[in-house]
């Protein structure tokens, strides 16, 4: 059997037994959250390690420059919760898209100033 057929199959059983077996949807809903709480450790295991390697960058920028940087990753990770609200209507998609691009935004800008080279 190739091997995609296999993991196709090895789904479908996984599936199936989901839906028949009594319990099965409480089952799913455990193994989603425990795959959800994994994947938010693991982010914020890369944050740490990500500020432990760059603390001298970050302590040697101005005030002003390190307040723009975390405001841009506490927007992106704001608008990243309220996904489910803002885009239940057009003007919500659009408020998310323009809060993600600015959060971008001010992050690229703060990269940017950080690799000039200023006497």
């Amino acid at each position: 059997m190739p091997p995609l057929a296999r993991n196709i199959a090895i789904i479908a059983l996984v599936a199936l037994a989901i839906v028949a077996l009594p319990g099965g949807g409480t089952a799913a809903a455990v193994v989603v959250a425990v795959i959800s709480l994994a994947f938010l450790g693991a982010m914020a295991w890369f944050a740490q390690r990500l500020y432990k390697e760059n603390q001298f960058t970050l302590l040697s920028m101005t005030t002003a420059h390190r307040a723009l940087l975390y405001g841009g990753i506490a927007l992106a990770f704001m608008t990243l919760v309220a996904t489910p609200e803002l885009t239940q209507t057009g003007a919500g998609t659009l408020a998310w898209i323009v809060l993600l691009a600015a959060a971008g935004g001010s992050v690229f800008y703060v990269w940017n100033e950080s690799r000039r080279y200023r006497i």
